[in-house]
């Protein structure tokens, strides 16, 4: 494990600890609305201090990017992506699916390291470049799976916009058609991590944020599967767009969303 994984490792289990010690017993008074239907507790904020200090510590030069609004604009070009609570409404409401998101994303644009680390399971899930995707330092390979009588396909549901919701609606519609069955966890780090290593056959979901998936695409890819945004794209961190499965399901869901989100994603193009 070279150091910048060893490094993202540690602030995970750092900010893990943090939410396995306050788990349960949130006040009303550490819960923040930020805006509508979207929230911020006081654990959300002491796991970004956390990973932030053990990051800066270890590189200094580096710049930090946190969905909590932690900066630092380091020289080196290089940016850390955190999401330092992953399922915050998960959270509040002590349902225990929730996660801590770390990656590296390198000056060239590449994504260096990943780490998505599911505390109440001790699921760590980790990622290098070119070095393979590993569950609790074990190997994992997105799924083989090829019959869509038996595909199990994740996705996010939109909560706070609702202006694509036709579009949702219909291509979630076809995936019911077209698989098993559906799962909402809550969590696009975790729904990308199974993804990786496939328990989940595919995964998609409209209107995300780097710190929401920078971590789980680099799992995915190195895990053997593809990741674009809903028009094909590699290049995720112009869109907020993401599909993510196998060579089977990938192309599947691809299909699906060109042809559902066609408005959206010329309207996109525009902005």
């Amino acid at each position: 494990m070279n150091k910048e994984l060893e490094t993202a490792v540690r602030a995970a289990e750092a900010a893990g600890a943090i939410t396995i010690s306050r788990f349960g017993e949130l006040t009303s008074s550490e819960i923040v609305a930020k805006e509508y239907k979207d929230f911020v507790t006081e654990v959300d904020r002491q796991c970004e201090a956390a990973i932030s200090a053990i990051i800066l510590a270890s590189f200094p030069e580096d710049s930090l990017l946190c969905e909590e609004g932690t900066l630092n604009d380091g020289a080196s070009g290089r940016t850390w992506i955190v999401d330092p609570l992953d399922g915050t409404l998960n959270f509040i409401h002590s349902f225990p699916v929730f996660a801590i998101s770390i990656a590296l994303r390198g000056a060239d644009g590449d994504l260096l390291a990943g780490v998505v680390f599911q505390p109440v399971l001790g699921e760590l899930f980790t990622a290098a470049k070119g070095e393979g995707a590993f569950l609790n330092g074990r190997r994992i390979r997105v799924s083989d799976r090829d019959s869509k009588g038996s595909f199990l396909i994740a996705t996010g549901v939109p909560f706070k916009e609702y202006h694509y919701l036709d579009s949702y609606l219909a291509m979630m519609k076809e995936v019911v058609h077209d698989s098993a069955g559906i799962r909402r966890a809550g969590s696009a780090a975790i729904d990308l991590a199974y993804t990786a290593a496939g328990r989940f056959d595919g995964f998609w979901e409209y209107r995300l944020y780097p710190w929401d998936y920078a971590a789980g695409v680099l799992l995915v890819r190195e895990a053997g599967g593809i990741v674009t945004g809903f028009d094909g794209s590699g290049d995720l961190f112009e869109h907020h767009s993401i599909l993510a499965g196998s060579s089977v399901t990938h192309p599947m869901l691809l299909e699906m969303a060109l042809r559902h989100f066609d408005g959206e994603l010329r309207q996109d193009k525009r902005l």
